[in-house]
């Protein structure tokens, strides 16, 4: 059975969450004290985190920025409705989804299944077939969940950032468009009017060093998608 950790200072809200998600099959555990989230997160083993961004003593931006340094486990942050900026420092920081408050129940489940099918999805088929993908300076392994530039371990990939290096490197010198990309990596359908491929896109560009002739490794196309350049 999948396990839920929330992080959120709201009981009632966590309550009110809890059960519902009980009542979808999960087991649920809730937290309205950050500062006992991260060893929590460490100690057991959670499927996926719903953290909150207004948290006291420790907000969820820096919550997540130590979640990161330890761990890769999926999180969904909640953030406060029309705060774009904070859904995209979220994601820059390395959030896997976003969803903005109050935000409907069956909504919330649909993100959380898809995050954990994309998930569960990447660790069968990694565990079928150990597969390295290799282009120039970059290798990416599949089986080990790793990237490396020029020999180089890259560190701090998300899951979803290594899913769309996977993607780009596999049709590398082609363009993607984003509503695959939405799918392949976030497993949900595009909007127009959501920015977390760019976001994505925008934080995996800057964990990976420009080609030695100082050429984008990952070009934008405008209003269609993104292509990894090839250089001959």
């Amino acid at each position: 059975m999948n396990s839920i950790l929330i992080i959120d200072d709201d009981k009632e809200l966590c309550e009110l969450v809890s059960e519902y998600l009980k009542e979808e099959g999960f087991e649920v555990k809730y937290l309205n004290n950050p500062e006992l989230a991260l060893p929590e997160i460490l100690s057991s083993q959670f499927s996926i985190v719903i953290l909150d961004v207004m948290l006291p003593k420790i907000n969820g931006f820096e919550l997540l920025r130590m979640i990161r340094a330890k761990s890769t486990i999926p999180v969904l942050m909640l953030t406060a409705k029309g705060q774009d900026i904070d859904r995209i420092v979220g994601l820059e920081i390395g959030a896997d989804d976003y969803m903005a408050k109050p935000f409907n129940s069956r909504e919330l489940v649909a993100r959380i299944r898809a995050i954990l099918r994309r998930s569960k999805l990447e660790t069968s088929l990694d565990i079928m077939v150990n597969e390295v993908v290799s282009l120039g300076d970059i290798s990416l392994n599949t089986g080990t969940m790793t990237v490396t530039q020029a020999g180089k371990m890259i560190e701090n990939l998300t899951t979803v950032e290594f899913d769309l290096l996977k993607i780009l490197l596999k049709a590398s010198g082609n363009v993607v468009n984003r509503e695959e990309l939405a799918e392949q990596a976030l497993g949900r359908r595009f909007s127009p009017f959501d920015r977390s491929i760019d976001t994505h896109m925008s934080n995996l560009r800057k964990k990976l060093a420009q080609h030695s002739e100082e050429t984008e490794r990952i070009k934008a196309i405008r209003g269609v998608g993104y292509r990894y350049v090839i250089i001959q």
